[in-house]
């Protein structure tokens, strides 16, 4: 019996497939802080930006299966685009994710709307 190959290296199929789900959590998540949902507004947020670095890791060859690894390849990003601004925005979406273990009176609407 052949095992199947999970390798997603350069993978365009992959690398689409990513970004059509990142599109779709960045969709919920407009939905969700419409509706004042702030922590599923953050988390999903937070899922739009580790799926769209999904899509860059599997794009450029480089590792991405754990949450940790998140920095690592908006770090690899910035360095490949000479764009230091990429940290700042894998800053803004660790944020995200820590949201959703904020109490919501601490949460601020706009602040997730620009993350």
């Amino acid at each position: 019996m052949t095992r199947a190959n999970l390798s997603e290296q350069h993978d365009p199929a992959a690398v689409e497939d990513y970004r059509q789900q990142a599109r779709y959590f960045l969709e919920k998540a407009r939905r969700y802080l419409a509706e004042d949902d702030l922590h599923q507004a953050s988390e999903k947020g937070w899922g739009a930006a580790a799926w769209m670095a999904k899509a860059v890791a599997v794009a450029q060859g480089w590792e991405y299966r754990q949450h940790e690894q998140f920095g690592v390849v908006m770090y690899n990003a910035s360095l490949l685009l000479n764009d230091s601004s990429l940290t700042l925005l894998g800053d803004a979406a660790e944020g995200l994710h820590r949201n959703y273990y904020t109490r919501k009176r601490f949460l601020i609407p706009e602040a997730i709307a620009r993350n």
